[in-house]
């Protein structure tokens, strides 16, 4: 189930949640996860709240949903790579539930390719912004954190415009 309220502007998606996420039942639990510390920064130039729900309401006071590209999909351990026989999850009927989305961000590759392919209609629509950002996971060891802040700050670009 998507993080989100009615006020949402952005969300962000991930590809399908990991292993210790799923766990945890909690998105980007793997503590050597860059998520939380790097969205703590940008948006509040704070340390990321120990507390989860803390995290989850840290992102909606700036507007911020979290979602996965990926509804269901067959995959040992938690790598992107390792996903198959994937279902894209429902971007039209968010987007019409939730009409104030006007950014969708993308945290790696795989969520990017995934929802292209299960919301191609969706791609052509001149309200929503879309980014596709370098993935926050540990497997994505040769982005340093300064650098994943540098292109992450994107997502401030369109934080409190309207649609």
């Amino acid at each position: 189930m998507p993080s989100i309220d009615e006020n949402c502007t952005h969300i962000i998606l991930g590809s399908m949640p990991s292993v210790a996420s799923l766990g945890a039942n909690q998105y980007y639990a793997h503590p050597q996860n860059r998520f939380w510390p790097l969205m703590a920064k940008i948006l509040e130039n704070t340390a990321a709240p120990a507390v989860y729900e803390q995290r989850l309401k840290m992102l909606l006071r700036h507007h911020i949903a979290l979602w996965d590209s990926i509804a269901s999909c067959e995959r040992k351990g938690s790598l992107d790579s390792a996903i198959k026989n994937e279902q894209g999850n429902d971007f039209s009927a968010l987007l019409a539930k939730y009409p104030h989305i006007h950014t969708i961000c993308f945290n790696g590759g795989k969520s990017c390719q995934c929802f292209k392919k299960y919301n191609k209609a969706l791609l052509d629509r001149p309200d929503i912004h879309f980014y596709k950002l370098p993935s926050t996971s540990p497997a994505n060891a040769r982005w340093t954190f300064e650098q994943l802040e540098e292109a992450w700050k994107i997502i401030l670009k369109h934080e409190y415009s309207s649609t």
